[in-house]
């Protein structure tokens, strides 16, 4: 695999987080009650912040050549 090809699959984990995040903000508010909604909580808040740093990363990383 290229570094371009490594990149791409990084970034695609990084969105793919940010989804989870976002499925999981609107299941923990709308859904869940309690601890439970305390705990997804935390879970989407740290899927985001893991994501946004990947994506973060890969833009300001630059092209690969």
């Amino acid at each position: 695999m290229s570094a371009a090809e490594i990149k791409e699959i990084i970034s695609f984990v990084g969105i793919g987080l940010l989804i989870v995040a976002i499925a999981l903000i609107t299941l923990s508010r709308r859904k869940l009650t309690g601890i439970f909604s305390i705990i997804v909580s935390i879970i989407a808040y740290i899927s985001f912040i893991i994501g946004g740093f990947i994506v973060v990363f890969v833009v300001l990383s630059g092209p690969t050549g």
